[in-house]
């Protein structure tokens, strides 16, 4: 929340919003860092605040010798790519959330039953160095380097407000600059990510050891491993409908050969070359109904396995991705959608 507090005829705003849920320990620190103010003091204002949850910031207010009032409302949107949905804070003009408290409004919303409900919230802003930038913390309060799903719902976000074109953009992520290609199809947005060069090596995944991370025998299964902007492990079997992954794949996605952890797929091929999957994902540490990089690793790993062909066709429960391998890049196509939008009071 933003609060304008007039005092011995001196504006000052202290630039933060501060949820009832705050970790009071840290409101002294967060409100005297965030305070512009005149002759104001602002030790002094910093310790009237402490212990003060949101409302009782509000609600006492004008017992401290202050007017204060909320000057402005919190509006999200909240989209989906195949199930896999996501929150999105506007800050392309303006910040809303200041930086260090994106991970608690992370694992405050992200909740689905004292939240929004999301798999992580995406902030879009401007870029230096592209037309867009991405960042995406998680439902635990962990920052992801991309997103696939994320990406593509982010992207339409910016078609609808006209902050870009359809056509070739470009995103900045904290895995690096992602071209996109965005196309109209009727009343659907196909955006194509070119996902970059898939890693194999073991420190670019990272793992411990040496070389490709190919069918390493991980907690009872072959596992193989490759980094598609954020580390993903692979598993093939032969039924997915059965598979517990709630059980399973923690201990895949915690096991200390991975340095930063892993999101672990489970991969089944079908008849016609074409992947059936599921994923267990890092940062929301549970199933997704789908995961763009997930797909992606699992496509890119079933390739160099001679399983599939360079252009693969990803059946997540959420829907259908496309893949497409050419030359050394990966490329993601599929579609995100708008579910609804709001305002955090």
């Amino acid at each position: 929340m933003l609060f304008e507090i007039d005092t011995q005829n001196t504006t000052s705003f202290i630039s933060y919003w501060i949820y009832e849920t705050s970790i009071k320990s840290s409101i002294k620190s967060s409100i005297k860092s965030s305070i512009k103010c005149g002759p104001v003091d602002q030790g002094k204002i910093a310790t009237l605040a402490v212990g003060l949850t949101f409302k009782q910031l509000h609600q006492n207010g004008r017992g401290l010798g202050f007017n204060s009032r909320p000057v402005h409302m919190i509006y999200f949107t909240k989209l989906h790519g195949n199930g896999n949905d996501f929150i999105i804070i506007d800050e392309y003009h303006s910040r809303i959330v200041p930086d260090n408290l994106k991970p608690d409004f992370a694992r405050q919303y992200c909740d689905r039953k004292f939240g929004i409900g999301s798999d992580g919230v995406l902030f879009i802003s401007r870029s230096d160095v592209a037309e867009l930038k991405m960042r995406l913390f998680q439902p635990d309060g962990s920052q992801a380097e991309m997103c696939g799903n994320g990406i593509r719902c982010l992207v339409k976000y910016a078609l609808d407000k006209d902050y870009i074109s359809f056509g070739n953009t470009s995103v900045e992520t904290q895995a690096g600059i992602m071209p996109v290609d965005a196309t109209d199809h009727k009343d659907n947005v196909s955006v194509k990510v070119n996902m970059g060069k898939p890693r194999f090596n073991r420190k670019d995944i990272p793992a411990k050891g040496e070389g490709e991370f190919i069918n390493e025998s991980l907690e009872g299964m072959l596992v193989s491993a490759v980094n598609i902007g954020v580390p993903h492990a692979v598993v093939f079997t032969d039924d997915l409908e059965m598979l517990d992954i709630n059980t399973i794949a923690p201990p895949i996605r915690h096991h200390s050969i991975f340095l930063e952890g892993a999101n672990v797929n489970f991969v089944c091929p079908d008849a016609k070359g074409n992947l059936d999957i599921r994923t267990f994902e890092r940062g929301v540490e549970a199933e997704t109904l789908s995961c763009g990089t997930g797909s992606v690793a699992s496509a890119v790993i079933a390739h160099h396995l001679g399983l599939t062909g360079s252009n693969v066709v990803i059946n997540t429960l959420g829907g259908v991705l496309t893949i497409s391998l050419v030359d050394e890049y990966a490329y993601m196509e599929g579609t995100a959608a708008t579910v609804f939008s709001g305002t955090i009071p």
